[in-house]
């Protein structure tokens, strides 16, 4: 096994890392961000309010995305098979 396939096997495994996470970590970003701005426009400092829509918005996008999430998976399985057997 060579240098530039460990690399290139690091890169694919951070890049689709990435990829299966956006939509739940943009979504808490994002929401975050808002209700930061709606409490310091109604000026409740509390931030505990902030958990639950957080946690309820990411589990909805979870819900969504999880057949996306499994095929991408899937693909990156399929890519790592496709090295195996071509090291014989």
């Amino acid at each position: 096994m060579s240098q530039e396939l460990i690399v290139e096997i690091a890169t694919q495994t951070l890049y689709f890392t990435m990829i299966l996470s956006l939509p739940v970590l943009l979504t808490g970003l994002v929401l975050g961000v808002l209700l930061s701005i709606i409490q310091s426009i109604i000026q409740i400092k509390e931030m505990t309010l902030t958990f639950i829509p957080k946690i309820l918005a990411t589990m909805i996008v979870l819900i969504y995305s999880i057949g996306w999430m499994i095929n991408k998976f899937i693909e990156y399985f399929n890519y790592l098979m496709n090295i195996l057997i071509n090291l014989r």
